[in-house]
């Protein structure tokens, strides 16, 4: 029966009757390959061309049915162990498949939605395959919209501003560029309206003048509310509306100020402090420098010393590189150290994986990379999840003392400063030496004052004397 079927369907039939079901507007030329179901009660047929078919026909065939069904509606029956390659790529919108809709990219495991913050083309505007139509703003980081064909930006779906989902529309793109009349109109358009609102300008001024003779009686209720001084009074302690404004928090900050004030509620927060002679690390860097970049093709900095004696700290005081998980304590045998870095848009911590297993050259290339790529707007969410303790430079801006704020579900943060020449006694002179203040944040409930100082004091004395890191005391 099968066979019959297709040498009807092939013959050219306008219309083929099959146990009272109908095929219409069947094409000579159109095949129609079959793909039969792996399950034992349905085979099932569809054809590459959607168009073509109107209605469906199910044939019973010794207890199984066979249905004529489009592409996309028979990957929804198909068992998984039937092997199919599906594309991902946006599909058009008409028949003659002119127009491919651009829709938001996934976005991550634990991010459900994001902010359309800006759009980086106009209507009208050309663009290629995969290049960036908008932007779309979440918690962690900022991710592109990108055309999925060559083309012209038709229409906007969405609006800056709005919140929007996976696969939410953004933009119609039309492959011929019909997108671009539409814009050369739409400029017209404009130009031609713009004559005629001074008429009614010119009404507005004559409807005016008949208005004055009523303005006498106008003048009686100003001058018989005198009680309004007080309210005036008051009004000119503060500041004029027209000289503020009101701007709307980005996804970002709003996520930022959460964590911090979230971090604040959880944690018993307790700072200590100390200070560091930076006199033998500033030298160090002084002499190697040279030939520390000619041999790794990085600049030799000082956060690299820091981050190595952090390390040489959570080894020997394990305590605040663990975390409290309900009535539990989670040890972790790995050190992965956050490094905040201020940008335009907020406060991002992009992680440095096993830092332990890392020596001077990496940590700088690490951190190089991960500061242009957060400063550029490109770092990814795996780039800052997780993360077993922090390291904040505030110094880089001037900061000489501050009590910095645990970043959760981490235990402690420490906190650089700027480094300030200052006098200090030195075998019983006093001798000007470049001095850091140093501070340690921790959560008092895990972290006892005891080993928050000894942590403090470990910094301090590998970095007075990064000889130890090679000897190991």
């Amino acid at each position: 029966m099968l066979g019959v079927l297709r040498r009807k369907a092939a013959s050219g039939a306008s219309s083929v009757s099959v146990y009272g079901k109908s095929f219409n507007n069947l094409k000579p030329a159109v095949s129609a390959p079959r793909a039969s179901s792996a399950g034992p009660e349905e085979i099932i047929h569809y054809t590459r061309v959607l168009g073509n078919v109107r209605t469906f026909c199910h044939l019973p065939l010794a207890g199984r049915t066979m249905s004529l069904v489009p592409k996309r509606e028979v990957v929804g029956y198909l068992q998984q162990d039937v092997n199919m390659q599906i594309w991902s790529r946006s599909f058009s919108s008409n028949a003659d498949g002119d127009t491919v809709e651009a829709v938001v990219p996934y976005m991550g495991e634990s991010i459900t939605d994001g902010t359309l913050a800006v759009f980086l083309k106009k209507v009208g505007d050309r663009v290629e395959v995969d290049e960036a139509i908008a932007q779309v703003e979440t918690d962690k980081v900022t991710i592109d919209v990108n055309s999925p064909e060559a083309g012209v930006i038709q229409e906007f779906i969405a609006k800056e501003g709005d919140t929007v989902e996976p696969g939410a529309k953004v933009a119609i793109i039309s492959k011929s560029g019909e997108g671009a009349t539409h814009v050369a109109h739409s400029d017209e358009k404009p130009g031609e309206k713009a004559p005629p609102p001074p008429p009614p300008a010119e009404e507005k001024k004559e409807k005016p003048t008949p208005k004055v003779e009523t303005t006498p009686a106008a003048q009686k209720p100003k001058e018989s509310p005198p009680p309004p001084p007080k309210p005036s009074a008051t009004e000119l302690h503060l500041p004029p509306k027209e000289r503020e404004r009101r701007v709307a928090m980005t996804r970002l900050r709003k996520r930022v100020a959460t964590r911090l004030k979230d971090s604040q509620n959880t944690f018993a927060l307790l700072t200590t402090f100390n200070e560091v002679d930076m006199t033998n690390l500033m030298k160090l860097r002084s002499d190697y420098k040279d030939a520390f970049a000619e041999k790794h093709g990085v600049k030799l900095g000082l956060m690299s010393g820091f981050v190595k004696a952090a390390i040489s700290a959570l080894q020997k005081q394990p305590i605040v590189n663990a975390v409290i998980d309900g009535d539990d304590i989670i040890y972790r045998d790995y050190v992965d150290i956050s490094i905040a870095v201020g940008t335009p848009k907020g406060l991002v911590v992009p992680v440095l994986r096993n830092a332990e297993n890392m020596n001077f050259a990496e940590v700088e290339k690490g951190i190089n990379s991960l500061a242009k790529k957060a400063t550029e707007g490109t770092i990814s969410i795996d780039e800052m999840a997780g993360g077993t303790f922090t390291i904040s430079n505030g110094g880089v801006y001037g900061s000489l003392l501050s009590t910095p704020i645990i970043n959760p579900p981490q235990s402690a943060i420490l906190g650089m400063h700027s480094i300030v020449s200052r006098p200090m006694v030195v075998g019983g002179s006093i001798v000007p030496r470049p001095m850091m203040y140093i501070a340690l944040t921790y959560d008092h409930r895990l972290i006892d004052g005891r080993e928050a100082v000894f942590f403090l004091r470990r910094i301090k004395d590998v970095v007075e004397d990064p000889r130890r890191l090679l000897l190991d005391v």
